[in-house]
C-alpha cells in the first residue's frame, strides 16, 4: 500500500470512530439536579432547602438519587450481558460497587475529621455530638469494628453504602430482568412488602436499630429504574407512555401538593390514613416512613419520574446549553456528590461555629456550586486528555500494523529486498 494510503487510513479512522447509542440528556440532568439538591437538604438551616424537592411533595432527591442510579446501571451494563459470560459482564458492576464502599469508608473518616477539628478549633465540645458522631468517641472499639462493616454510618454519609449492596446484587437482578422483567418486578415488591411487615433492616452496631436507608426496602426504588434502563438500553420504554397513566401520575402530584398545603385536607386525609392503620393496615402502607420508603413517599417518586420522563419538552430542555452544568455534574456523579458531601459537613461546622450563622448559611449554596462545578471541570478534563491518549495510541497502533515494513519495499520490476 502507498505511503499516502497508509495515512489515508489511519486519519479515517481516528477522526471517524464507530457510532455510539445516544446519550439521554435527562439523565445527567436529572442526577445532576439530585446532586445539588443533596448537598443543599444536607446542610440543615440553610435559605435554599426551603425550595428543594422535598417541599413539593412526600418524596425527596434520595428517591430521585435511586431511581437514577438503577436506570444508569441498567443502561450501562445490561448490553454486556447479551454478549459476555455472565462473571466477565458483572465484574465492572461489582468493581464499581468496591469503589463506592472505598468512597464511603473515606468520607465517613475525614466526616469525623472534621468536626473533631472544628471541636478543638472552635471549643464546641457539642459537635462530636452531631450526627451519629457520638458513638466514635464513646465507644472506639466497637465502632471502629462498625464502621468498616457499615453497622455504623454517620448521618448525611449513608447513602453510598445501600448503593453498594445494590450494585453486589445487581448482575443477578439485571440477569432476570433480561429474562423475566415481570418477575423480577414481582419479587421487588414482596421483599419491600416483607420488610416494612417484619420491620427486616440491616443491623447497627454498636448501636442499636438498623440503617437508615433500609437495602431491603429501597431495592424496589433502584430496580423499577434498572428495570427502565434495560428497556431504554433496546430503545423502549418499562412502563409505556399511556395518556390515563400520565393524567392518574399528574393528579397524583397535584392531590400530594394539596394534602400538603391546602388547609384542612392535609389534617383529614392523615386522619383516614390513622384509621387504616388502627384496621390493621401495615405501618409502611399507611405512613410516610422513609427508612421502609412507605407508600406515600414511593408513589409521589414514581408519579414525579413518570410524568417528567413522558413530556417531550423535557428532554429537550436537559439537551439544551442552558442545563450544561448539571449535566456536567451528573457524569461525574461520584466525584460530585463526594465532594458535596465534604463541603456540607464544614458547612455544618461553619454553620454551629460562625458568630453570624446566617452570612454562612447564604453561602452554602454558591460555594457548594463552586467547588462541585471545578471538581466536576477538572474531571472532565482529565478524561477529555485520556480519551485524546487513547485515540492516539490507537493510530498509533494501526500506523504500527499497517505500515510497510522496512525491507519490503520495491521498485516497480525489482524483486524485493
Amino acid at each position: 500500500m502507498p505511503q499516502h494510503d497508509t495515512t489515508a487510513a489511519v486519519e479515517t479512522v481516528a477522526q471517524s470512530p464507530a457510532p455510539r447509542r445516544e446519550r439521554d440528556p435527562r439523565i445527567d440532568a436529572f442526577r445532576g439536579a439530585a446532586l445539588v439538591t443533596i448537598f443543599v437538604d444536607h446542610v440543615p438551616g440553610n435559605p435554599y432547602e426551603l425550595f428543594t424537592l422535598r417541599n413539593w411533595g412526600f418524596s425527596d432527591a434520595a428517591e430521585a438519587f435511586f431511581i437514577m442510579s438503577g436506570i444508569a446501571a441498567g443502561l450501562a451494563y445490561s448490553g454486556a450481558f447479551r454478549t459476555k459470560p455472565f462473571l466477565e459482564a458483572a465484574a465492572p458492576i461489582w468493581k464499581r460497587s468496591w469503589t463506592l464502599y472505598v468512597v464511603h469508608i473515606f468520607l465517613t473518616l475525614v466526616g469525623v475529621a472534621l468536626f473533631a477539628a472544628g471541636a478543638a478549633y472552635f471549643g464546641l465540645p457539642e459537635l462530636l455530638r452531631m450526627n451519629n458522631i457520638g458513638p466514635i468517641f464513646d465507644k472506639t472499639m466497637a465502632s471502629l469494628v462498625g464502621v468498616p462493616l457499615l453497622t455504623h454510618q454517620i448521618g448525611y454519609v449513608n447513602i453510598l453504602p445501600v448503593y453498594s449492596v445494590m450494585l453486589l446484587v445487581a448482575p443477578f437482578a439485571i440477569r432476570v430482568a433480561m429474562w423475566r422483567p415481570w418477575l423480577l418486578m414481582g419479587c421487588s415488591v414482596l421483599v419491600w412488602y416483607a420488610a416494612g411487615l417484619w420491620r427486616l433492616n440491616f443491623p447497627n452496631f454498636p448501636n442499636p436499630g438498623g440503617w437508615f436507608f433500609n437495602p431491603f426496602s429501597w431495592q424496589l426504588i433502584f430496580v423499577i429504574g434498572l428495570l427502565s434502563g434495560v428497556y431504554m438500553r433496546r430503545g423502549d420504554r418499562f412502563i409505556p407512555r399511556q395518556p390515563w397513566l400520565f393524567a392518574l401520575a399528574a393528579g397524583f402530584l397535584v392531590l400530594v401538593l394539596a394534602w400538603r398545603y391546602l388547609p384542612g385536607l392535609g389534617e383529614v386525609l392523615n386522619h383516614q390514613m390513622s384509621l387504616l392503620g388502627k384496621a390493621g393496615a401495615p405501618f409502611h402502607v399507611v405512613s410516610h416512613d422513609k427508612t421502609f420508603v412507605a407508600v406515600p413517599r414511593m408513589l409521589h417518586a414514581l408519579a414525579l419520574a413518570y410524568v417528567l420522563s413522558a413530556i417531550p419538552a423535557i428532554r429537550r430542555l436537559c439537551g439544551h446549553e442552558i442545563a450544561s452544568p448539571l449535566r456536567l455534574l451528573g457524569r461525574h456523579g461520584l466525584l460530585v456528590f463526594a465532594t458535596g458531601t465534604l463541603v456540607s459537613l464544614g458547612m455544618q461546622v461553619l454553620l454551629v461555629a460562625a458568630p453570624t450563622p446566617a452570612i454562612v448559611a447564604w453561602l452554602v449554596l454558591p460555594v457548594g456550586l463552586v467547588v462541585m462545578l471545578g471538581a466536576a471541570m477538572i474531571a472532565e478534563r482529565r478524561r477529555d486528555r485520556a480519551a485524546e491518549a487513547a485515540k492516539a495510541a490507537k493510530a498509533a497502533d494501526l500506523v504500527a500494523r499497517i505500515a510497510p515494513r522496512p525491507g519490503t519495499l520495491r521498485a516497480p520490476g525489482k524483486p524485493a529486498l
